[in-house]
């Protein structure tokens, strides 16, 4: 027996087993059920391809979005949404924020009663501009809320699946679904930590991806690590601005949920966010760009959600605006660089 399985067998000794759905088979969503069944957890994923759901329960594997990895073998798989979350004792939700809540509305009558509402998507709803704590509790009630737990931080899912070292954060107001949520799927190759800041934490998700597209589009340009750098800071700088107008912690941004996911998703060859930035930096069209590609890219609707929330909160993001401008108003990316550097002069803050 390994150190490493020793050690989860350990843990699973000493945790409570959670029966937990995970809703969402991609990337991510396969990556963290693979987890939780490791962990000893009862899990079940609901993945939306019936093909998918063949799969993963013939050969654990998922060929269509996280090929090469092998899953758990306990690990089971649903296209039944209501077979998926019937009598679980947490919910985590992995599906793109834009279609979350058709999702929520179905869950919703067969969700139990007292069960954790997680979620591990990032983004900001295009129609409403709210956060997914806000989408669920106006379709789930004030009792979900204040269970629900926000999971971020610096994760590339096809690493948290080859067990590499990885941590993240398990935001909530509820200090006793944190701590289940922490328990469930901490192990020697996933470190777990709590934080009070649900808003906080998922605006840093959801802005970190348009500063991620921005940063793809310098590097795709050629401007340089000087170029990256100074976005990367003054990305950090904007999230900072629209969080504190929401009442966000600012130790929250300088944190894993803040800048340590900013600087993974600005600088990561896995990030998908990064790749359609760089690709338009090069000269392709987004259109061309999102045909090539399978999984979402949050950022490219959360462009649109986070430029539009930043003009109804009135916090200046000039590298949030100009994002926005090129993917949604084919403003050409090396001009909007240049109106980027060519703003006022003012004082760092």
């Amino acid at each position: 027996m390994t150190m490493t399985s020793m050690n989860e067998e350990v843990m699973s000794r000493t945790r409570e087993i959670e029966r937990i759905a995970v809703i969402g088979g991609g990337s991510w969503g396969t990556a963290l059920a693979g987890r939780l069944a490791a962990n000893g957890n009862d899990t079940v994923l609901w993945a939306y391809e019936p093909e998918l759901v063949a799969e993963i329960n013939a050969r654990r594997t998922n060929s269509l979005y996280l090929p090469g990895i092998n899953l758990h073998p306990t690990l089971a798989c649903t296209g039944d949404l209501e077979e998926a979350v019937r009598g679980r004792s947490i919910v985590l939700l992995v599906t793109p924020v834009q279609v979350m809540r058709g999702v929520l509305k179905q869950l919703a009558p067969h969700i139990t009663h007292d069960a954790i509402i997680a979620n591990a998507s990032k983004g900001i709803e295009l129609e409403t501009l709210q956060t997914v704590s806000l989408i669920c509790g106006e379709l789930l009630g004030d009792d979900a809320l204040a269970r629900y737990v926000a999971l971020s931080g610096p994760t590339f899912a096809r690493e948290v699946a080859q067990e590499l070292p990885s941590l993240i954060v398990a935001a909530s107001r509820n200090a006793t679904a944190a701590g289940r949520v922490q328990a469930a799927f901490s192990c020697p190759c996933l470190r777990v930590y709590t934080n009070s800041d649900v808003i906080g934490v998922e605006l840093g998700g959801a802005v970190k991806n348009v500063i991620a597209i921005a940063a793809g589009i310098c590097d795709g340009l050629g401007f340089g690590h000087n170029a990256r750098a100074a976005l990367i800071t003054r990305g950090l700088a904007e999230m900072n601005r629209l969080g504190q107008t929401m009442g966000a912690q600012s130790t929250t941004f300088s944190g894993l949920a803040g800048m340590g996911d900013l600087v993974l998703t600005c600088t990561g060859d896995l990030s998908r966010n990064r790749t359609v930035g760089f690709k338009l930096g090069q000269g392709m069209m987004l259109t061309d760009i999102l045909a090539e590609m399978r999984m979402v890219a949050e950022g490219v609707k959360s462009a649109a959600s986070v430029y539009q929330l930043s003009r109804k909160r009135g916090a200046e993001m000039p590298i949030v605006e100009k994002t926005y401008q090129i993917l949604h108003e084919n403003k050409p990316a090396r001009q909007a660089v240049i109106e980027l550097m060519a703003r006022d002069l003012k004082a760092e803050g």
